[in-house]
């Protein structure tokens, strides 16, 4: 299975936010959108890097309550890891795994073309054990 699969199914919608906005207005995105993280973009630049869950709890045990006045630049992870469409899950399982992250931006050259989680991951990957299952079961009926 590859990351087009998964984008297949969960669409190529992704959840940005300027590097000139403000912590706060991070956190409500976040909020708004039930996810856990942001891609930051800046003037032609289409990653400048990523807004996560993780990032705001450094930034508020760093900064206090004054990190939420802060601009997501100064506190986004900068370094992204990204794949592309034709990565494998497997492929993806092991970045996710190495670099210790849940989000990871999909590109096409320097185009944005969507962000898969874990759980997209874990979804993928339940449901393709159950389709196992269900064609084991029926193998073994069919006796």
């Amino acid at each position: 299975m590859k990351v087009q699969n998964l984008l297949a199914v969960k669409g190529h919608e992704v959840a940005t936010i300027s590097q000139e906005r403000s912590v706060a207005d991070a956190l409500e995105l976040l909020r708004e959108r039930g996810i856990g993280a942001l891609v930051v973009t800046a003037a032609n630049v289409p990653i400048a890097g990523i807004f996560s869950e993780r990032d705001a709890v450094r930034a508020l045990a760093t900064h206090g309550a004054s990190a939420l006045e802060h601009r997501v630049a100064e506190l986004m992870s900068r370094e992204v890891t990204t794949c592309d469409e034709q990565t494998s899950v497997t492929t993806l399982m092991g970045l996710m795994t190495e670099h210790r992250i849940r989000h990871i931006p999909v590109v096409d050259g320097d185009q944005l073309v969507g962000m898969v989680s874990i759980g997209d991951v874990v979804k993928a990957r339940f449901d393709e054990l159950e389709h196992e299952k269900k064609d084991l079961l029926d193998y073994v009926s069919a006796r």
